[in-house]
């Protein structure tokens, strides 16, 4: 799994992004062969208009991090098109047989997707190497820990560490996440998988990234923030933030 992810890298390392418009967006979440369970999902994340506003663009380096069973790494592979790569990150400890074989299926559809599979607690990459980072409803993770899943307790500011080393000047990196109320951090995420859209501003400022962009095009009037995000009462229709993210220079 690091070969394909160190070749994505080489392969697309002199590609040049092209700028887009928004039906190039759109045409990538419309394009056949998607699996029903992610088209299913597609009104409520709204993908073209968040991968529209966070500024992916042809031709890019992008890593899908903690990319789950890669709704996102699928689009996003669609549009970056043959001259770019999409990096699917997702957790050794995450990956059962289910999850195996769907990302195995986008790899066969699309061609331009690595999977990715470091353990949580110690993803790398190549320095410089990334154009475009997606954290899609998983930053909060980094405050989590799990016996049963062998989640073992990190430090974010560490990953947003290897983070910033990896983005290249300019690069950017969108964070859609679940809103969380304030207070610990820890225990917030560990109650209810949701994160204070403030705590992510100060931890990307604190490890060098400008904020320079802020959407409201998944919040959602009326979610109960103390909520667990998968009760069925709220689970897929949960009061979302969106962030966007620049390394300087």
């Amino acid at each position: 799994m690091r070969m394909l992810f160190a070749a994505a890298l080489a392969a697309s390392a002199l590609a040049t992004p092209a700028l887009a418009k928004p039906a190039d967006y759109a045409a990538a979440v419309t394009t056949p062969g998607r699996a029903a369970e992610d088209l299913a999902l597609d009104t409520g994340r709204k993908p073209a208009d968040v991968l529209d506003f966070l500024g992916l663009k042809k031709g890019m380096t992008a890593l899908d991090a903690m990319a789950g069973e890669g709704y996102y790494s699928e689009i996003m592979a669609r549009f970056v098109g043959a001259r770019g790569k999409v990096i699917a990150w997702v957790p050794r400890q995450f990956i059962d047989d289910k999850t195996r074989a769907r990302l195995d299926a986008i790899q066969s559809r699309t061609g331009n997707v690595a999977i990715d599979d470091q353990p949580f607690e110690s993803f790398a990459a190549r320095p410089n190497s990334l154009d475009f980072v997606l954290y899609h409803l998983a930053y909060h993770d980094l405050y989590w820990s799990s016996e049963k899943y062998k989640i073992p307790q990190i430090d974010p500011a560490d990953s947003l560490k290897t983070l910033f080393a990896a983005v290249k000047p300019g690069g950017i990196v969108g964070v859609v996440d679940h809103v969380g109320p304030a207070g610990d951090t820890r225990a917030v995420v560990d109650k209810l998988h949701r994160i204070d859209p403030e705590v992510v501003k100060a931890d990307f400022r604190r490890a060098g990234f400008e904020l320079v962009g802020e959407s409201p095009l998944l919040r959602v009037g009326g979610d109960d923030h103390s909520k667990l995000v998968f009760d069925p009462a709220v689970r897929g229709k949960t009061d979302r933030f969106i962030l966007k993210f620049r390394k300087p220079g």
